[in-house]
């Protein structure tokens, strides 16, 4: 059986995720490196409390066959743009950078609809600049999954996103064709996607889509 390793365990699709690695019949082990005591306890579960920005106190552990990152904030949580590029850029590829030198073979990244490295807004560009450095990696298998409008429950409550998921839920119906992509979608099915394609070992650099998400999640394990 396989070696999971996965940030952002505790965050709304990280939680989805986690019950899916601990229950799966696919993972022997999972290793979770977290900032403070989740709470959780599994006979598979080896959790790490870690200092993210001291790289040389936890790059040793960072060993295992399959790499899920899913950690993740806003600019308005973090406090400033410099704190939110280093969660959202800084800690995925530091952990990238020593998963391959440890040989760890798959990297799996929770992203967003629309990254791109030359955007004008901040947060997509930050997106899309991991996107870009993974993309120059030589895991043997990268995936980027970037999904819409995530619907769930957060531990933190985020008026706008709560509104925009209302409205967006009340014409969705009307998303098809070209933006049936940003047609919101649930976390519990983006991190069963994200499960599912790591068994599927596909090769080389990949990008899915939301609406694709969507489509994986619904197809029977």
């Amino acid at each position: 059986m396989k070696t999971a390793l996965i940030i952002g365990s505790t965050g709304l699709i990280g939680s989805h995720l986690l019950d899916l690695l601990l229950e799966s019949t696919e993972y022997g082990k999972v290793i979770a490196f977290v900032k403070r005591d989740s709470g959780i306890q599994h006979t598979k579960l080896e959790q790490h409390i870690i200092d993210f920005d001291q790289p040389e106190t936890y790059k040793e552990l960072v060993v295992g066959d399959d790499f899920f990152c899913t950690i993740g904030t806003t600019i308005k949580n973090a406090g400033s743009q410099d704190a939110f590029r280093k969660v959202d850029f800084g800690y995925p590829k530091e952990f990238a950078t020593i998963a391959l030198q440890n040989k760890v073979k798959q990297f799996f990244l929770i992203s967003s609809l629309d990254a791109l490295s030359t955007s004008s807004n901040f947060y997509l560009k930050t997106k899309g600049e991991i996107e870009d450095f993974l993309k120059k990696s030589s895991f043997e298998t990268i995936v980027i999954l970037r999904p819409s409008l995530l619907l769930g429950n957060r531990k933190e409550f985020r008026l706008g996103e709560k509104i925009g998921a209302f409205f967006m839920k009340l014409f969705s119906f009307a998303f098809t064709g070209k933006i049936k992509k940003y047609k919101p979608i649930q976390s519990e099915a983006v991190a069963k996607a994200m499960f599912d394609i790591a068994q599927k070992n596909y090769k080389g650099f990949h990008i899915i889509e939301s609406d694709e998400i969507q489509e994986i999640a619904n197809k029977k394990s």
